[in-house]
């Protein structure tokens, strides 16, 4: 390969999102510094999955220079965590100068310097150190593409082995550095999609001592949110936000900006992003909470059939528990995430047929200690409405009580099609035959996943409501959300819409209105 043309950017996206996915636990048990939070496999998992679902959006036929900003805008959107954000403004490095043709030297150098501009207190032994050495080593390459792409990621994973010589916490805690463990892979996937050598995995280095949870942390929230702002206000920003706290991160241009701190007190670092400009997409997480591994904290557990649905759920912080569609989740998987989660638990079942196993994990999990709560959510969508106003702030039982009432006032429906003939609330359904169900009972009969999506939703917002949310899987037709938009601004111009791509094999839509 002579050029990453867009074809080669949208499968490195995808096989480094992958990736990250399938290393996320390992690299999150390598996580001491600069909070032993122990997210930052998951935070970069859903960085390069924004960046990734992002460019796949696109039209085939558009040019590099839009997949390379595409690829850029959904890593700046999607960052979580310290790691997450800085590894997103490295991906803007190599779209800036990419974007244009040039050499992929250029690129890596760019998105070193980028990235360590935007630390406002750069340490060495990081995902910095990683970035840069695999930048400096490829500067002299005379080789073509592969073989700088293959000299990049040799010397990240060498300089990954080197962090705990620079780094006194990791040396001490026996791990290499838990965001330069993701940048590396990121930079191997892109080596493998350059050279064509895909490997089944991307080695984690594991830890050589017992890491133990750090018992005292120097800020009490992690704030994290979006912000649209004149690039003038930035600097006043920055240094409003670093008298504040520290693992201050502040990466974008143009007028959007994602902003990372950590702080003793998160209201005031909210209100400097408002006399900056408008943050929107505020996460504010409790650190002290997730310095713990089993048993400390707040945690909601969610069961999810699709791997759509369970990124949704992890984005919004929760502990998944896959299964298929059809099958329940075995009460070991589910009560090792109820402990995983925390002292204090929600779990979402999302399915009636869930609820038993999950009350039987929670009964368990009880005799240990961990305060639990089953809620009554029986369906995905009911699920993602509890979820969207859990508050670990809040008291546990008046959080329980709010996220109970969200998904109480979700009513829920799906489309599937009918696999043999029976007698339903409708008439006499045959195989082959698409089945609109409306909490729980068919509501209607026909021959198109999308005509009978499209009554299905004009029924459930009869009754009234504001917002429909359609989660889309495997078998959904490609322009139902456009079909069920179309009508709903014909017949309903006041209800909002919003799609998930769910992935589910099941159902070909589930479909909620609040």
């Amino acid at each position: 390969m002579k050029i990453l043309d867009p074809p080669a950017v949208r499968r490195w996206a995808r096989l480094a999102a992958d990736a990250l996915g399938h290393a996320r636990s390992e690299i999150d048990a390598l996580n001491v510094f600069p909070v032993a939070d122990g997210d930052t496999g998951t935070n970069l998992h859903l960085t390069l999955l924004s960046a990734a679902e992002a460019v796949e959006s696109l039209p085939e036929d558009v040019d590099a220079a839009v997949v390379w900003q595409t690829l850029s805008y959904g890593a700046l959107v999607g960052a979580r965590g310290n790691s997450g954000v800085i590894v997103s403004q490295a991906l803007r490095g190599l779209a800036e100068v990419l974007k244009d043709g040039e050499d992929l030297r250029a690129g890596l150098l760019r998105a070193a310097v980028l990235a360590r501009e935007a630390v406002a207190r750069p340490v060495e032994g990081t995902v910095l150190s990683v970035l840069e050495s695999a930048a400096l080593a490829v500067q002299g390459v005379d080789g073509d593409l592969p073989e700088v792409a293959r000299q990049a990621a040799g010397e990240a994973r060498a300089a990954l082995r080197r962090t705990p010589g620079q780094l006194d916490v990791l040396a001490r805690s026996g791990v290499v550095d838990a965001g330069g463990a993701g940048a590396a892979i990121v930079l191997e996937t892109l080596a493998a999609v350059i050279t064509g050598s895909h490997a089944d995995r991307y080695e984690v280095p594991a830890p050589t001592l017992r890491v133990s949870p750090m018992t005292e942390v120097g800020a009490g929230y992690e704030v994290m949110y979006l912000l649209d702002a004149e690039d003038g206000a930035v600097a006043g920003l920055r240094a409003e936000l670093d008298a504040m706290g520290d693992s201050l991160v502040v990466v974008g241009g143009e007028g959007l900006w994602n902003v990372h701190v950590h702080v003793v007190e998160a209201g005031p670092a909210v209100e400097a992003g408002i006399r900056a400009g408008r943050p929107h997409r505020i996460r504010i997480t409790y650190l002290a909470e997730s310095t713990h591994t089993g048993g400390a904290g707040r945690g909601v557990v969610a069961v999810a059939a699709g791997d759509g649905i369970a990124a949704l759920f992890e984005e919004c912080g929760a502990v998944v528990v896959r299964r298929t569609p059809g099958t329940r989740p075995t009460l070991p998987a589910l009560l090792a995430a109820i402990r995983q989660a925390g002292a204090e638990v929600a779990v979402l079942p999302n399915d009636e047929g869930v609820r038993a196993v999950a009350a039987a994990a929670a009964e368990i999990a009880r005799e240990d200690g961990v305060v639990v709560s089953v809620l009554p959510t029986k369906a995905t969508v009911q699920g993602l409405a509890a979820l969207a106003v859990h508050d670990p702030l809040r008291r546990f039982d008046d959080d329980v009580v709010a996220m109970t009432d969200a998904a109480g006032h979700t009513r829920y429906g799906h489309v599937t099609v009918a696999d043999r003939e029976a007698f339903t609330s409708a008439g006499v359904c045959r195989p082959g035959d698409v089945l609109g169900m409306i909490d729980g009972d068919v509501a209607v009969i026909g021959d198109s996943v999308a005509d009978v999506a499209v009554t299905v939703v004009d029924r459930m917002v009869a009754g009234g409501g504001e917002l429909v949310t359609l989660v889309t899987g495997e078998r959904a037709p490609q322009d139902l959300a456009g079909l069920v938009e179309e009508h709903l601004g014909r017949t309903r111009p006041g209800v909002d819409l919003v799609v998930y791509d769910g992935e589910q094999g099941g159902y070909p839509v589930l479909i909620g209105v609040e």
